[in-house]
């Protein structure tokens, strides 16, 4: 009796033990990101300073650890409510932070900054109004979307890049800037267009 006690003891703090070591994974992504997000002022700083190379450093350390949280939360089963807002936020966070940043110290045109700011703007804007008169929005990402997301972080790790190691980009910074233009006011239509029906609906 003594013995089977003692199996069913074991057992039991086994389980606990494999259960508290889950709920310990589940939190690696959220941890990850955060981290990612207490990277943006670094990287804002290091921007301001011409500290080129370890803003350029920062900025890819902060990109890779958004594809490290991506694959744990989906592809480990660590996904979490929590991770699904913050994910998008501390994304948005770097983006916007960059942006604004380089345009201030004249590594970027203006024009795209007020661009990209006014598209993330509006959905924010779309989401709190269609909350305010109870038809609440989910944004999903779509595909212009997730290109659009690409060609920002790829100009603007193009911008630091170059920087650090003194390329002159020349025309290819027009045709990214192009492109990233491009890419942000499809992203907006085809959002607005999705917001209209959902609101007409």
């Amino acid at each position: 009796m003594t013995a089977r006690k003692s199996d069913m003891t074991r057992t039991s703090l086994w389980r606990r033990t494999l259960h508290w070591a889950k709920l310990s994974a589940m939190t690696i992504p959220n941890l990850i990101t955060i981290g990612r997000l207490f990277l943006v002022p670094l990287v804002i700083v290091m921007i301001i300073n011409a500290n080129w190379d370890a803003a350029f450093i920062l900025f890819v350390v902060a990109g890779i650890s958004d594809a490290i949280d991506g694959f744990l939360a989906k592809r480990c089963g660590m996904a979490s409510e929590l991770g699904a807002w913050l994910d998008p936020v501390a994304d948005k966070a770097l983006i916007v932070s960059i942006y604004i940043t380089l345009a201030v110290v004249g590594a970027v045109p203006v024009w795209l900054v007020v661009l990209v700011v006014a598209r993330d703007l509006m959905i924010v804007a779309a989401v709190i109004l269609s909350w305010l008169l109870d038809r609440p929005l989910t944004i999903a990402p779509i595909v212009v979307s997730k290109l659009n997301t690409a060609a920002q972080i790829s100009f603007a790790a193009l911008a630091l890049g170059s920087r650090a190691f003194g390329i002159e980009l020349g025309a290819l910074a027009l045709a990214c800037e192009l492109l990233v233009a491009l890419l942000t006011v499809a992203s907006m239509t085809a959002y607005l267009a999705f917001w209209l029906r959902h609101m007409a609906g």
